[in-house]
């Protein structure tokens, strides 16, 4: 049995300079369709062809070249988080929170890449 119980969605976080104009390319280039642009957070997502699977553009000056990390949607982060740390796997910092939004912790696995818990604040989950 697993140690945390995931959801049926991911999100997969890329760094981007203008998350506007990324968001035109991946129509243009792939069909993805934009579901929102949060101005407020720096973020824009996606919606993929594949059923669950969402693109976030999160804005940054410098992006990261390569930098991808998959987010995995839980129903309750402290618990996920908790029921993680009790098996030794390691987060870079607090859980982040953006109030009627969204709570976010990134953590690792045994090769050091990112990936990241989110549990949706805005009900509509």
């Amino acid at each position: 049995m697993p140690v945390v119980s995931l959801k049926n969605t991911i999100t997969f976080a890329i760094s981007v300079r203008d998350r506007h104009v990324s968001a035109d390319w991946y129509n243009a280039m792939l069909g993805f369709e934009l579901a929102c642009h949060i101005d407020d957070a720096g973020w824009s997502e996606m919606n993929t062809n594949v059923l669950g699977v969402t693109l976030g553009l999160g804005e940054q000056t410098q992006p990261t070249p390569g930098n991808c990390v998959p987010v995995f949607e839980v129903a309750d982060i402290s618990n996920a988080r908790a029921a993680l740390e009790a098996a030794d796997v390691k987060f870079d910092g607090p859980t982040e929170t953006i109030e009627g939004m969204v709570s976010t912790a990134t953590f690792y696995d045994l090769d050091g890449n990112a990936l990241m818990l989110a549990q949706d604040l805005t009900g509509s989950s």
